[in-house]
């Protein structure tokens, strides 16, 4: 049943990844950052069907990188500050050339 819901999930989220191998218990980490970063609204809606927007914050807030509209919408969201995620602290200490 859990691989059958991971299959709900659009398949250009996992284009370099086994969706059969995916376990949601082992790699939920994995999926919750694929569908931030990559998902389609409905994507979200099954995600949120599983976790709360508390339960996902906590796991973006380890994420290592996120990019900026997904860090601006999961702290938006969570009512979060963006200072909290570990992404936005590395990402200030190593900014890229180009910064579009």
């Amino acid at each position: 049943m859990v691989s059958n819901f991971i299959e709900k999930f659009s398949p250009h989220l996992f284009w370099d990844t086994d969706q059969s191998k995916l376990d949601w218990t082992k790699h939920r980490s994995y999926i919750v950052e694929r569908v931030l970063e990559y998902g389609l609204f409905s994507d979200w809606q099954l995600l949120r069907s599983r976790l709360s927007v508390t339960e996902i914050a906590k796991q973006a807030k380890q994420f290592r990188q996120l990019d900026t509209k997904t860090l601006a919408f999961i702290s938006a969201i969570s009512n979060t500050p963006k200072e909290e995620f570990r992404c936005y602290n590395t990402k200030q200490s190593n900014q890229s050339h180009w910064n579009f």
